[in-house]
């Protein structure tokens, strides 16, 4: 008795499946990325940047970035690295901001001017009201328990003192402030200048207020020659 011969299972046959037989293509593996790093990120660096860092959770991160928390520990580390790395993506734009501005060649009076507008596009800015500066609001806090923070944070007012500080050396050298003019101390006063348009500006002080302190700063700064 002749058997005949059974068609091969559906399993076997891609065609009976609803599936079109494909050779030569790489299988794809695992799930592909939902995000894209950069811009998670920034969304924590903006989240922390109003929020702070006690006051932020990883619930909230997650909300805002789109990760749950195995993505975020895994692209990230835990909640005080995404802390600190989004304090250097804060400290490398704002740097980027001004660094420019600190290197052309122009009058002191200018430089200065626009050194302090630059600063308080960074300080009013935000989508829920203005935020003021990541160093000076919320990272001087997590300083006080975190060395690793703490030498970001004096790192970057040091800088600012630093910068200042060569900029008044130029003027001093082109004759706009006089022989007699220290400036470390007229750096420490233009850095400080910052500090107080950076709280003033999370209070919500108006910009037409913090552009008048400004202007009595430079006038002080200015003043000392002759």
């Amino acid at each position: 008795m002749v058997q005949k011969s059974k068609p091969p299972a559906a399993a076997n046959r891609p065609e009976l499946r609803g599936q079109p037989e494909r050779r030569g293509q790489p299988k794809r593996r695992g799930r592909p990325r939902a995000y894209e790093p950069d811009i998670a990120l920034g969304k924590a660096l903006d989240l922390f940047r109003k929020q702070g860092f006690a006051a932020t959770s990883l619930d909230d991160l997650s909300a805002a970035t789109g990760m749950n928390r195995p993505s975020l520990y895994g692209a990230f580390g835990d909640k005080r690295e995404l802390y600190i790395k989004s304090y250097q993506r804060y400290r490398d734009e704002a740097g980027a901001a001004m660094v420019a501005i600190f290197r052309e060649e122009m009058p002191l009076r200018q430089r200065l001017e626009r050194i302090y507008a630059a600063a308080l596009d960074i300080y009013l800015s935000g989508d829920t009201g203005p935020r003021g500066c990541f160093t000076v609001v919320t990272a001087a806090s997590e300083a006080v328990g975190d060395p690793e923070i703490r030498a970001m944070v004096l790192d970057g007012l040091t800088g600012l003192d630093k910068a200042f500080a060569s900029c008044f050396r130029r003027a001093k050298e082109k004759g706009e402030l006089p022989e007699s003019a220290d400036p470390f101390a007229l750096a420490q006063i233009a850095s400080a200048t910052i500090h107080t348009i950076a709280i003033r500006s999370r209070a919500r002080v108006p910009r037409k207020e913090l552009e008048a302190i400004v202007k009595g700063a430079i006038d002080v700064v200015i003043g000392a020659k002759g």
